[in-house]
């Protein structure tokens, strides 16, 4: 809104400082310190409103040290992050970019679902909120509507080097270095650690025969309707102890700005050998915007927190960390990246398999860990959940420099 507001000024007016919102490290900056401060500033009203409409977190008794007395806290918190990230990037985002539309969408669709979860479960009083088949619907209508957007809309693109073009091209070219191709749909990836690290997703069925690439997106849309899930429901249950949920978000998602700064630009995806993504740096507002809100929510969220975020806030971060990861071409990086999302759906899912086998084989469930998932394994075993949430961290920053190094190491 504001970037095309200046640009006007700008054109017709000479207005001075008016371009500098033609700049993306300019309008990332605005937008990660806009964040902050309404996340900051307002973040507290929005729990005074919370506390005065009741919506207080209902605690179960898991026999945890402290967990009672986080009974009454606000809930609902997500509502700070959403806030404090849309309104900056509808102030300085480039609002017809289809990746900022894509990003919009998803932070509205999963908030929502979220939304209603924890309204169920605080006014409804349903300690089970929303039905797990309800959510599932929800995050793979989600996926169906990213994956078709990804693979379908014109501007979803990638530019080449080219391996050959007519002289006359070349003489075009202003930077003798590499020369680019023209923008073209390709379902290619990015996978780390290999050295010919571009996979095409159409490759999975190109063996049924030589027409078969057309339908990749049989193969495409599933995929990302996997990923979507996966991710959103990683951080869901991330999010049990104070700080833990937000402060590991804003690591990857620090870093996933990373990634899509460098894949839209054409100088740095080429120095460093990485796909070339037009149009993909538009993301970098919206990173930065929920960075700062992230941050900002962590002022309220730390040990010991004022307010939580509830499956507002976290299937709407697992939600937008997953379309981020998918547009900028590095989803088979979320392993590694999302790795303590990973650990905690892992806990999870081996945890229940395993109670449920020993039950069957033995006639009474046996455990793997303490209690799941992970972190609370960690707070049954004697951790004071700082400490659990602060060593958190600093996995999340390592796992981020592992995948930052992938754009090198091969």
């Amino acid at each position: 809104m504001l970037h095309a507001l200046f640009q006007y000024l700008e054109q017709n007016y000479q207005l001075p400082g008016a371009s500098l919102f033609g700049f993306l490290t300019f309008r990332a900056a605005m937008a990660i310190i806009l964040s902050l401060l309404i996340s900051t500033v307002y973040g507290k009203k929005i729990i005074n409103f919370l506390k005065r409409k009741q919506v207080g977190e209902t605690i179960r008794e898991l026999g945890l040290e402290g967990q009672k007395q986080k009974e009454g806290t606000p809930t609902m918190g997500g509502l700070i992050i959403i806030i404090a990230t849309v309104i900056p990037v509808l102030l300085l985002a480039k609002l017809h970019n289809i990746y900022i539309i894509l990003l919009l969408i998803t932070t509205f669709w999963m908030g929502g679902i979220g939304f209603v979860d924890d309204y169920i479960k605080k006014f409804k009083n349903d300690k089970e909120g929303l039905k797990g088949r309800f959510k599932i619907l929800g995050q793979v209508g989600l996926g169906i509507i990213v994956g078709t957007t990804l693979y379908f809309h014109p501007e979803v693109t990638i530019k080449e080097e080219a391996v050959a073009l007519p002289v006359a091209q070349i003489e075009m070219v202003s930077t003798p270095t590499t020369v680019f191709s023209p923008e073209v749909k390709s379902t290619k990836t990015t996978i780390p650690f290999v050295k010919f690290n571009e996979f095409d997703y159409s490759n999975l069925i190109t063996w049924i025969g030589p027409k078969a690439s057309d339908y990749a997106w049989l193969v495409f849309i599933p995929i990302v309707i996997f990923i979507v899930t996966a991710v959103s429901n990683g951080a869901n249950l991330t999010d049990g102890i104070d700080g833990l949920a937000a402060g590991t978000s804003a690591i990857i998602v620090l870093t996933l700005g990373i990634f899509a700064w460098i894949s839209g630009n054409i100088i740095f995806s080429d120095y460093l050998n990485v796909m070339y993504i037009p149009r993909v740096e538009e993301i970098t507002i919206y990173i930065a915007a929920m960075v700062g809100a992230l941050i900002g929510f962590l002022w309220y969220n730390a040990y010991p927190a004022q307010v939580f975020m509830g499956d507002t806030g976290s299937l709407t971060i697992g939600g937008v960390i997953a379309v981020i990861a998918i547009a900028v071409r590095k989803e088979w990086l979320i392993p590694v990246l999302c790795g303590i999302f990973l650990a905690e759906n892992l806990s999870v899912v081996l945890q229940v398999a395993y109670f449920k086998y020993t039950r069957k084989k033995f006639g009474e469930g046996r455990r793997i860990f303490l209690m799941s998932p992970l972190h609370h394994h960690y707070q049954k075993a004697g951790y004071h959940e700082s400490k659990i949430v602060t060593r958190f961290w600093i996995v999340g920053i390592l796992l981020a420099i592992i995948s930052v190094v992938t754009l090198k190491i091969r």
